[in-house]
């Protein structure tokens, strides 16, 4: 593998959901402790499932992995890390200030702007703090899908930046009070990130156009803010030798070498590895030795495909849309992991109710989703926005200085300019533009693809902690916060959409439990590009196929009371006619 030779001691597995970072990273780390090294793998993506791969509980603590010599883990917890940094800001001041006052400071602490201090404090100490990791010649990082990541990555500059030009007097207080204690170790996290001899990127793609030209843009953007040069990895490639026995083998080859033969020209000039799409789950030591290994597992002969049970090859994403349809308006959002197909079902379930002459808003909060190319053309009665988090931070400092900064002098208009520069500003204005979008839905249909999971559990935090501050304040007066929209069933539907394989499932399971904390309860499970449901001839394809039937069985039993079975299609489902084919699968659109 061309991305461990010479390997330094940082090694960074980024790119967009579902492409395979975590089993890519665990399959290196794994590599690397078995070559004598000592090695830390690290997951930054809130919504972490390194434990599953190695099937042992990790947490927010670093664990040796006994069926593995030389690797431990640790998953960055961000609730964890939260309630540790607020505990930390806590403890000197009970007993000294007044009670309200400190009830005051936990009220502060208690958003999504803490929950990313704390997490990214973790991760800067990773990086720095030689005592903590002395004992290792490499950390691996398993991050969060490319959007948070950048944002992750941009962060100690940004807070250094910050630091640097502020006079410690932010509004902000709370989050922020510790952070000019920690200057310099962010300062040296940047030194860190940006030496090519300590710290690499291995940029992790599908030979997808989408997948391709996401890590095209991680990869300038990460170059902005001067991050060493990458390595690229192309995961999961179909074998030419299964695109001769089977015709849907064969259109998902035909597109993935066409994907490869387009690749923006910054990447064909990567260091690239290529990895073969095997037939079993990534889960366990020799799952993930038989990764980097590439050499084809033995199979048994193709046989015809298994029928789906009667009970799930009813199930189709139209007769969802009907039950939709027939409310007239209101919220549907589709989440879940990233790389699952959330932008791409969100866009059909909104091109579908547009069709039937429905007023339809489709939006994303996710940054790295590309709703204009899945639609690629325009519906009557559809309108498509999206969530930027820059140009509502920008919309919002603006807001704010032409309000409250109107009466202002000089002075303290400078005061409240510098407060704005705060990274946590950003926070704000995302979620004011969340809740405007919320609102909507009481008159018409407002279809929105959230970001991967971690990163919109952390909107709805900010949300909570909105809902709990409005409550504090309004005491008995009647009031609607956002919150509360998303918690009516009669609003709103939670869509959760997953991949019928053993992580993706877990890792759905989990959002299901942590929205239903929420008071959210989850409508329907969406389960996308079912190798099952498409019946393939491919001996490698009906090895996956028959995993997926053991998932979905336990989705409906365990997990499900609605669900909706989507097929892999031969063709990328991109534009209007491909899109009808998901909804209407019988159409052969």
């Amino acid at each position: 593998m061309l991305c461990l030779h010479h390997a330094p001691r940082h090694l960074f597995f980024t790119g967009k959901g579902g492409v395979g970072k975590t089993s890519l990273a665990c399959a290196c780390a794994l590599w690397l402790a078995e070559h004598g090294r000592r090695v830390l793998l690290v997951s930054t993506d809130p919504a972490s499932n390194v434990g599953q791969v190695f099937g042992v509980s990790i947490g927010n603590q670093i664990t040796a992995l006994p069926a593995a010599p030389g690797l431990s883990a640790l998953e960055i917890d961000p609730p964890a890390a939260a309630a540790a940094y607020r505990e930390r800001m806590l403890a000197p001041v009970r007993g000294v200030l007044p009670d309200a006052v400190v009830a005051g400071i936990a009220e502060q602490l208690s958003g999504a702007c803490t929950t990313e201090i704390a997490a990214f404090d973790e991760f800067t100490a990773l990086l720095t703090d030689g005592a903590l990791t002395a004992g290792f010649d490499h950390i691996v990082f398993d991050t969060a899908p490319t959007g948070h990541t950048i944002r992750l990555l941009q962060l100690p500059g940004a807070w250094s930046e910050f630091l640097d030009n502020a006079h410690g007097d932010a509004s902000c207080l709370g989050p922020l009070a510790a952070l000019d204690k920690q200057r310099e170790q962010y300062q040296a996290a940047v030194a860190t990130l940006t030496d090519p001899a300590r710290t690499r990127l291995v940029l992790v793609a599908r030979a997808q156009r989408a997948s391709l030209r996401e890590v095209a843009r991680t990869q300038h953007e990460l170059s902005a803010i001067g991050l060493p040069h990458a390595s690229l990895v192309v995961n999961a490639l179909m074998p030419a030798a299964e695109a001769q026995r089977d015709p849907l083998a064969a259109a998902v080859h035909a597109r993935e070498q066409a994907a490869l033969a387009a690749m923006p020209e910054t990447l064909a000039s990567l260091p690239r590895d290529t990895l073969p799409l095997l037939p079993d789950n990534l889960v366990g030591l020799d799952a993930l030795r038989a990764l980097l290994a590439q050499t084809a597992p033995a199979l048994p002969p193709a046989g015809e495909p298994t029928p789906l049970p009667a009970e799930l090859a009813a199930r189709s994403l139209g007769a969802l849309v009907d039950d939709i349809a027939a409310d007239g308006h209101g919220l549907v959002m589709l989440m879940g992991k990233g790389g699952v197909g959330k932008t791409t079902l969100a866009a059909a379930v909104a091109a579908e109710l547009a069709r039937r002459g429905l007023p339809v808003h489709l939006t994303t909060s996710d940054p790295a989703a590309h709703l204009s190319d899945t639609l690629a053309g325009s519906l009557p009665g559809l309108t498509v926005s999206r969530i930027d988090p820059v140009a509502e931070t920008a919309r919002y400092r603006q807001h704010v200085l032409d309000s409250k900064g109107a009466g202002l002098d000089a002075d303290a208009r400078a005061l409240l300019e510098e407060d704005l520069r705060s990274p946590c500003t950003e926070e704000i204005a995302v979620f004011q533009a969340f809740s405007r979008i919320i609102r909507e839905a009481g008159r018409q249909f407002v279809v929105m693809d959230t970001a991967p999971t971690g990163h919109t559990l952390l909107l709805l935090d900010a949300t909570g902690a909105y809902h709990r501050e409005v409550a504090r304040q309004m005491g008995d007066a009647r009031y609607t916060t956002p919150m509360m929209l998303l918690q009516d069933p009669k609003r709103t539907k939670a869509l959760i959409v997953t991949l019928a394989e053993t992580t993706p499932v877990l890792e759905a399971a989990a959002l299901q439990a942590d929205l239903r904390r929420a008071g959210i309860e989850p409508w329907a499970w969406l389960i996308n590009q079912s190798v099952a449901a498409a019946m393939p001839s491919s001996a490698l394809l009906q090895q996956r196929a028959r995993h997926e039937l053991t998932e979905l069985a336990h989705i409906a039993e365990r997990h499900a009371g609605r669900l909706a079975l989507i097929p892999l299609l031969a063709e990328e489902p991109v534009g209007p006619a491909r899109l009808y084919a998901l909804t209407h699968p019988e159409s052969g659109a």
